[in-house]
């Protein structure tokens, strides 16, 4: 059964609207505003609470805060009281030193006062402009960096409304939306933050929701309950596809409902939904028909004395709907009963969601057309909160009209669900899944145009898929069906690679990225203030990351107490720092232009050498599409085998090379029939393309990720000759020389992305004039035992025979001798007592080496399995500080300029987990391979590496001898192609001739540039 998103808005119970176009209402009387209307907007404007400078009930103030910046970068006031000027002007000498006031002019505005401010913390410049209209002074002040979105916030408060315009502002991209949405939630009073975070889940923006929530639930007034904030939090979650951390919040959450008829009715409807995002309706049905507290019967004195909100407040929030004189002023405050009936109607809708899935068409009818009346009757349906809710049931309606053949009634209902959501939600992301749902609609109705024109806007409205939710990629399936139908014509195809780059991808494309942009912005001060900012923003991220779990503690000691203090001053510190950087940035254009995550097909193929081909592969639920790129063609197809029996092929064969019996590794025969199934299942539709490429640039996804194509069996001849060798001889069932490998006479690299691996290609090579760096060989040590330092729990430090077996340097030192009989300058072997984790971290000089060398034991896998798992590289013991362990996050700290990076270690192609992505300051990826040491070591200046998917052998001296081959190709070699010839020598080599014994190492980066370089250069 295929997985659904069918229910997964939260809902608010607080207040009510009426459900007419917030977003077109005067900003004036609305919680928050977009800055920026051209291009992707990165900016917006949030009102203050509490503000010095508001003195007067008139008085209003904003936020603004930008894509990437660790604090509000401005402030926007609106004051009508008097000495408003002096006023600000006095408090802003707090923080700033202020030249005397000058006159410029402004687009719509004309002329403005404006001064020009140093910061007193920083070097930076901070700009005030000051327009005044009648009564009222308007102020737009903040970091000069960011001035175009303090002109356009000015001009939208003339206008009370979002003026168009293009905000220009830096961006690294090592920023995320989640980190956004918490600046954000942080500049607003808990109730507001509240308000939009239920609003940004009902929208389908479920990270960003998470950070709202956790705001709320973290101040000292929430008002909310424990329980309606785990509950919401497991949501989140949830809709995240992360199901087991959302099992564990639910459980937490069950414990803190106490009988609550409200928290209990959210929590059997949020536990539906959680259940229905895993494809379980029946499961779903039983949580829906649980028994629920009734509600205590009220009497009229406590109706007459229930809370309400105050007259001003209601006034605001009826204007923002823009009918408050319809409501005359009364309560918007729902009673307990009525938030109730939401959400047993909310329970209904599910209900009717769960049994459409089951097929019951007539009670899933009913039950829908139930939980729209009963949603209709609360306050007359004018529940702004609930229109998500009904869009859904409409689109469901739609659904069962189409699946028992009404089409002119189903199309009724798709076009009104998404009305419903343009008129509330314009630009969310539920507004494109129900956009999308209809256009699936139409395409298998047969009105295939206007499905693909729809589909069309969905995929250019949208050039940054890390907003996108991950069932994202589900709703767009449907176009690329359609476009498949009867062949894709090569504008289709075009359509086709640009739809599937939405995506979601591995967070290393994301790291690939922003090296390539700083490696493109040269060396110079741009490219320094570039990579600070990036540090600091991973620096703030992982210093809230400790502050949190520091907050946490129940009952903290003393020493965790004064810890918690540090780490407050530490974030406030590096916020500052990194938002003083990000502004100082904005002065270089080249960091000012927002970079998509989408690039055309044309510009793939202009990146492409002659004889080479783009391999990408898209999985989609059980469907996997294959698109492949040359220079002068492309095309696109279904694969003819599942996602299910990939995976089934991959492990086949995975365990066939390596699998771990009774605590041993083991080593099989090769399964040479699968792996022959399995290029035909992959490759087979481009059969002609693939016999004409020498390099093939392969993009998996799925079980490939975990998979070299080098390793797969290119025809039925290579299978019938090793049937017959084996017959013959059955000892010779390890003997596969002679066999067309696919990665014998083609180069095979790695790509994770196009967007990566073309700015990748166009990156300068390294400016480090030393040429190798060898690193490995750690001492053995005596008597102790070690792990992550920030590990908590003494049971997951590692045994000490972890560093028992040290793996011997002889590599090192023979790509040493190679290099430097070739007449390399720079060639160091750093081995033993010297070889430290401590010792790695204090150089200064990594940046210098063009080659970073490691033959060492790599950690994959945690000590017992309530341990998390921390990706490194063991190294020996230094003095106090070490733990013998190069980290994800110790590693990602490094400042490297390498060419090339070799990690001759056991699996280190392999994932990271949150916690360690978390570590190291980064908020996405982690859960797929590539994710853990690779990612790490191009976040740290990697172009290219070299990484091992499975632990590297030692018989036969193979991984010794592949690694010399690689060196010893000719100066100028690509990289690809040295790896090749030396995996040849192997191939041949019936001893080697195992995939375990040369197939190991995936190139990941653009794997045409040389290990060594050659002479003339």
């Amino acid at each position: 059964m295929r997985m659904v998103k069918p229910a997964v808005a939260a809902v608010a119970l607080a207040s009510f609207a009426w459900a007419i176009g917030v977003w077109a209402a005067p900003i004036s009387v609305r919680d928050s505003f977009r800055i920026g209307s051209a291009g992707s907007s990165y900016c917006s404007a949030q009102p203050v609470a509490t503000d010095p400078a508001l003195v007067g009930m008139f008085d209003a103030g904003y936020a603004i805060t930008c894509r990437d910046a660790a604090l509000p970068v401005g402030k926007l006031y609106l004051l009508r009281s008097e000495g408003a000027s002096a006023r600000l002007a006095g408090l802003r000498t707090r923080t700033a030193t202020c030249k005397p006031a000058g006159r410029g002019a402004i687009e719509q505005l004309g002329e403005v006062s404006i001064s020009n401010c140093t910061l007193n913390d920083v070097p930076v410049t901070y700009r005030t402009y000051e327009f005044r209209r009648g009564n009222t002074l308007y102020i737009a002040e903040g970091l000069a960096g960011y001035d175009s979105a303090l002109r356009l916030g000015l001009r939208s408060l003339v206008a009370d409304a979002a003026v168009d315009g293009e905000v220009s502002i830096a961006m690294t991209g090592a920023g995320d939306p989640a980190a956004f949405a918490r600046v954000q939630a942080g500049t607003l009073d808990p109730t507001r933050a509240l308000s939009e975070a239920y609003r940004r889940n009902n929208v389908g923006s479920y990270a960003d929701a998470a950070e709202f929530f956790a705001a709320v639930g973290s101040a000292e007034t929430a008002p909310i309950s424990r329980a309606e904030a785990l509950i919401n939090e497991a949501l989140q979650k949830s809709n995240l596809g992360r199901f087991q951390e959302a099992d564990a919040l639910f459980a937490r959450a069950d414990e803190q409902v106490f009988g609550d008829p409200i928290d209990g009715r959210r929590l059997r409807n949020y536990r539906a939904m959680h259940l229905l995002n895993q494809s379980q309706p029946d499961a779903a049905l039983v949580e829906l028909a649980k028994p629920m507290p009734a509600f205590a019967a009220r009497s009229a004195e406590q109706d007459e004395t229930r809370p309400s909100i105050d007259s001003v407040t209601s006034q605001r929030l009826n204007s923002e709907a823009g009918v408050g004189q319809q409501l005359g002023g009364a309560s918007d405050d729902l009673t307990p009963e009525e938030k109730g009936e939401i959400l047993d109607g909310q329970a209904l809708q599910l209900r009717g969601t769960s049994l459409r899935l089951q097929g019951n068409f007539g009670g899933a009818r009913d039950a829908l057309g139930e939980a729209d009346t009963k949603l209709a009757a609360v306050r007359g349906g004018r529940v702004a909160s609930i229109a998500w809710m009904r869009s859904q049931i409409v689109g469901d309606l739609g659904a069962l009209a189409e699946q028992t053949g009404n089409i002119a009634e189903a199309d009724r209902q798709f076009r009104q669900a998404v009305i419903i959501l343009e008129t509330n939600y314009p630009g969310s992301a539920a507004l494109l899944n129900a956009r999308a749902r209809f256009a699936g609609h139409l395409a298998r109705s047969g009105n295939v145009t206007e499905a693909e024109t729809v589909f069309r806007e969905i995929v250019k409205s949208h050039g940054d898929a890390s907003t996108l939710p991950p069932s994202f990629a589900r709703v767009l399936r449907p176009y690329v069906d359609i476009l498949l139908k009867d062949g894709a014509t090569p504008a289709e195809g075009a359509e086709i690679f640009a739809a599937t780059q939405l995506m979601m991808r591995p967070g290393l494309a994301q790291t690939q990225a922003i090296l390539a942009r700083e490696l493109n912005g040269g060396t110079g001060e741009a490219s320094r203030l570039f990579r600070q900012a990036v540090s600091l923003t991973r620096q703030v991220e992982r210093t809230r990351i400790s502050l949190t779990r520091m907050e946490a503690l129940a009952t903290p000691t003393a020493t965790e107490a004064a810890r918690t203090a540090a780490l407050r001053v530490d974030l406030d510190t590096a916020r500052k720092a990194a938002l003083a950087t990000q502004s100082s940035l904005a002065d270089y254009p080249r960091y000012r232009a927002v970079t998509s995550d989408i690039i055309t097909l044309d510009e793939l193929q202009k990146a492409l050498r002659p004889g080479e081909a783009y391999y990408r592969m898209t999985v989609v639920d059980e469907g996997i599409y294959a698109f492949l790129a040359t220079p002068t063609s492309a095309g696109v197809v279904k694969l003819p085998v599942t996602a299910g029996e990939l995976e089934a092929q991959v492990k086949t064969l995975r365990e066939s090379i390596v699998t771990v019996e009774r605590g041993q590794q083991v080593t099989y025969a090769y399964d040479i029939p699968m792996a022959h199934k399995l290029y035909g299942d992959l490759f087979a539709p481009f059969a002609a393309e693939i016999a004409r490429t020498k390099h093939l640039i392969f993009e998996p996804d799925g079980a490939m990720l975990r998979m070299p194509a080098n390793a797969l069996i290119t025809d039925r001849s290579s299978v019938d000759r090793y049937a017959a060798r084996v017959a013959a001889n059955p000892d010779s069932d390890f003997d596969f020389t002679g066999l067309a490998w696919l990665g014998r006479d083609r180069d095979v690299s790695t790509a994770v992305s196009p967007r990566s691996f073309v700015s990748l290609r166009n990156a300068p090579p390294s400016a480090g004039d030393k040429a190798y760096l060898g690193l490995g060989h750690n001492s053995v040590p005596a008597g102790r035992a070690a792990g992550p330092q920030d590990a908590i729990d003494v049971n997951c430090m590692l045994p000490l025979a972890s560093w028992q077996r040290p793996i011997s340097a002889r590599e090192l030192k023979i790509a040493g001798d190679i290099l430097a009989r070739e007449g390399s300058r720079g060639v160091d072997v750093v081995t033993g007592d010297a070889f430290t984790d401590t010792a790695i971290e204090a150089r200064d000089d990594l940046k210098d080496y063009r080659i970073i060398h490691f033959a060492t034991h790599g950690v994959v896998t945690a000590p017992r399995p309530q341990c998390p798992t921390q990706p490194a590289l063991l190294t020996s013991f230094g003095p106090k500080g070490s733990d013998g362990l190069l980290t994800f996050r110790e590693i990602f700290d490094l400042d490297l300029d390498a060419d090339v990076v070799i990690l001759s270690a056991c699996d280190t192609a392999g994932t990271a987990t949150a916690v360690a992505t978390q570590s190291a300051g980064l908020a996405t990826g982690g859960d797929v391979a590539l994710d853990g040491l690779v990612r790490a070591f191009v976040g740290a200046g990697g172009r290219l590496v070299v990484a091992s998917h499975w632990p590297v052998p030692d018989d036969f001296s193979a991984t010794e001898r592949l690694v010399a081959g690689l060196f010893a190709a000719s100066p100028g070699t690509p990289t690809v192609t040295a790896m090749r010839l030396s995996q040849a020598k192997l191939m041949d080599d019936a001893d080697t001739s195992h995939p375990f014994y040369w197939a190991a190492f995936a190139i990941v980066g653009d794997g045409e540039a040389p290990l060594v370089r050659s002479k003339a250069r």
